[in-house]
């Protein structure tokens, strides 16, 4: 079993399209909405769907790839779940982060709903949840979990590598766990993301205090990337087994055309 740090919900792989899982059947995809369902439905909104509730760059615009290595996938399993209770990691997570009962939460590369289902508990009935993966069959399971475990304030979406597609100024928190170290197009997809925040919204990461070869990323360079795209490091803290860190980041400026934006230097 690897020994890297737990990723956001076993089976988890930031990878391209590579087909829809056979026999596998989702919930029914809901009309074309900029917005988080009601209790009791669970959406699944492809970038299809959204693409004309949101204004994008020009196609001609080009984001910077990052200096840095994107690191590959590894292994699709960290651990039982109650394996993962047992180290805290989750909790903790969700108390630095402030998530509380009401909240509107974004769980950003969610896999398999480690998180999310424990996020929709802690925002409670009058709160909500979207959970987003790129996989296609990862997100199929999940919306599965959703349903099975009743979480009516939960909706999950398909996203892309650089977009995770997130209704503008709804979230109070986006979090993205174990996962920004595989993210190909960083710049893009933080420059998207961010617009997803309401007034005083964060931004929380968590990783592995590591080079992103090595399935990690160093504090520095994670305060850099953000800071390209007018997002501002506003807390960091270890957290669980001394590796791993806790970062939360806050819109500073206006983000800047995607042309302006320099790739950071490890």
């Amino acid at each position: 079993m690897s020994t890297d740090p737990p990723r956001n919900g076993e089976g988890d792989r930031r990878r391209r399209w590579r087909g829809r899982r056979a026999g596998l059947q989702p919930p029914s995809v809901s009309a074309p909405r900029c917005h988080l369902p009601v209790p009791g439905r669970i959406v699944l909104l492809t970038g299809i769907l959204l693409a004309a509730c949101r204004a994008e760059p020009d196609a001609a615009q080009q984001f910077p790839k990052p200096h840095r290595p994107v690191a590959p996938i590894v292994s699709d399993s960290f651990s039982t779940e109650d394996a993962r209770d047992r180290l805290g990691e989750a909790e903790q997570v969700m108390a630095l982060a402030g998530i509380r009962d009401g909240m509107w939460v974004a769980d950003i590369g969610a896999g398999e709903g480690y998180y999310t289902v424990r996020l929709a508990r802690a925002v409670g009935p009058k709160g909500r949840v979207l959970a987003e993966d790129i996989v296609p069959e990862t997100r199929d399971r999940l919306a599965m979990r959703v349903q099975r475990e009743n979480l009516d304030n939960v909706a999950v979406r398909l996203g892309t590598p650089d977009d995770a597609m997130l209704p503008a100024r709804s979230f109070d928190r986006i979090l993205m766990v174990h996962m920004y170290h595989e993210v190909e197009s960083p710049y893009a997809l933080l420059w998207r993301v961010r617009e997803g925040l309401k007034p005083g919204g964060e931004i929380v990461v968590v990783d592995a205090d590591r080079p992103a070869s090595r399935h990690g990323m160093p504090p520095a360079l994670l305060a850099c990337e953000f800071k390209a795209v007018g997002l501002d490091l506003t807390r960091i803290q270890r957290i669980a087994d001394g590796e791993s860190y806790f970062a939360s980041f806050k819109a500073a400026r206006p983000r800047p055309a995607p042309a302006a934006i320099r790739a950071c230097k490890p």
